[in-house]
């Protein structure tokens, strides 16, 4: 199993800026990639970006390109989101979550791990 953990959320002001953090633990060798999604209150988990293990490579949907940026370190078995100018709308609880697959994931089923959570608020 993978554990993961979640951290750097919390409550800034539209256009301010987070860096969220997820520390993986356990059986990583079995982790091709790993990603962010969102989940607002009433709506469905969102993808949000991802980023290959092993080759870095990332993946962000357009809404939150140039504001979004991941990144891993393979040292520490971390990932990371920076967020910048965030808006209200980007008010959610973030996840992360690993998958075992060799395409980048882009939906809850292809993860296989998921973080307990990182609540992120941007007041207007």
């Amino acid at each position: 199993q993978v554990q993961l953990v979640e951290s750097g959320g919390g409550l800034v002001q539209a256009g301010g800026s987070l860096r969220l953090s997820c520390t993986a633990s356990g059986r990583t060798g079995s982790v091709n990639s790993m990603g962010w999604f969102r989940q607002a209150q009433g709506k469905d988990r969102e993808f949000v970006a991802a980023v290959a293990w092993s080759g870095g490579t990332t993946f962000n949907l357009d809404s939150m390109k140039g504001r979004f940026t991941i990144s891993r370190d393979t040292a520490k078995n971390t990932m990371y989101l920076q967020m910048n100018s965030l808006k209200p709308e980007d008010t959610a609880v973030y996840y992360c979550a690993t998958s075992r697959r060799p395409i980048l994931p882009r939906t809850i089923y292809e993860c296989d791990y998921w973080g307990q959570g990182t609540q992120v608020t941007v007041s207007s």
